[in-house]
């Protein structure tokens, strides 16, 4: 994805603070909102929808407990960034229970743009920040080298039924996926302590629900496939 100055796009944070935790008490439940931009307007869609070229898409973000959220992405490109916080989308990424927050945070957009295949968007969400006084060593939020050689991508196909149904692509294997144990992390992740509570996802129609029936001691790391031509 690519960064694109969009002035129609602006962020907001909204609704009520609804309930206080932290990551020790449970239990806890992240959601998470694709937008796309069409015509004159943000419109929710399926986690799994196919993007096309130049498509402007964000997320919206709520969750149940207070924490920092951090957002990776590696590209089909090859490319590995961080994508909040940072300049260009909002430097705060404090998020507070109960409340709706956007990714990107500013007047900008992400652009749909690279080789077809799937983004793989890394979230996580810590008990404090990792950077300033109150940084834990062991969070490292900074991009590594690319790698020497670009990964094989497969390319996203249609659900032929839903495509029938709904007359929108939709690639079932995109959207939240759980880390699994002893799968590969990027190098600035890999080394995150993270929680040893299992993660539930599930979809509750354009929402991705990311949660745990028990508190969670630690950091939470999960991934959001992004499909596109």
């Amino acid at each position: 994805m690519k960064w694109l100055i969009a002035p129609l796009l602006v962020a907001t944070v909204c609704g009520a603070h609804a309930q206080t935790r932290t990551l020790s008490q449970g239990p806890h439940r992240m959601e998470i909102m694709l937008e796309r931009r069409d015509g004159g307007a943000w419109r929710s869609v399926d986690p799994g929808l196919v993007f096309g070229q130049g498509d402007r898409v964000r997320f919206r973000f709520r969750t149940n407990f207070d924490g920092y959220l951090y957002v990776m992405n590696y590209s089909t490109s090859g490319k590995y960034e961080q994508l909040f916080p940072r300049e260009e989308t909002g430097r705060d990424n404090r998020v507070v229970a109960g409340r709706d927050y956007m990714v990107p945070a500013t007047e900008t957009a992400f652009r749909i743009a690279g080789p077809a295949g799937y983004e793989v968007v890394y979230w996580m969400v810590t008990p404090a920040a990792v950077t300033g006084a109150d940084s834990r060593p062991e969070y490292r939020p900074l991009a590594p080298p690319p790698p020497k050689e670009l990964p094989k991508t497969l390319l996203p196909r249609c659900d032929d039924t839903l495509f029938r149904a709904r007359g929108e692509c939709i690639d079932t294997s995109a959207g939240p996926k759980a880390i699994a144990r002893g799968m590969e992390l990027p190098e600035n992740l890999a080394g995150v302590q993270t929680s040893e509570r299992e993660l539930l996802i599930m979809r509750q129609k354009n929402t991705a629900v990311v949660a745990s029936p028990a508190p969670l001691n630690g950091p939470v790391i999960y991934e959001f496939r992004l499909a596109h031509r």
